[in-house]
């Protein structure tokens, strides 16, 4: 019997509430990236990571339209990886624990 603290337990679906979660998060990011600095010497790398990060978080609100809310998932995924990339790699100024794994 799985139980509510079973480690083994599997989640295994995507629902409003976890979609509601992840774009949230990515939204905030790609709001402060927007705002702070980028590094000046790459200028066109941090463009082009903010570009790929804008068009997945594009294609991820139009997934959910649609009701296809495992693409949903992974595109809002891949547009949050694209800015924890750019961040760990110092493209963007950016220093939120919270919102990015560049510490």
């Amino acid at each position: 019997m799985r139980g509510k603290n079973n480690k083994d337990e599997r989640i295994n679906v995507v629902c409003d509430k976890r979609l509601d979660k992840y774009f949230d998060i990515t939204q905030r990011a790609l709001k402060k990236v927007r705002e702070n600095e980028k590094d000046s010497e790459r200028a066109r790398d941090a463009a082009d990571f903010l570009d790929m990060a804008e068009r997945y978080f594009s294609d991820a609100k139009h997934f959910r339209e649609q009701g296809n809310y495992v693409l949903a998932l992974a595109a809002v995924n891949y547009a949050h990886a694209w800015l924890d990339a750019g961040a760990r790699i110092g493209l963007f100024k950016v220093k939120d624990d919270e919102l990015f794994a560049s510490d």
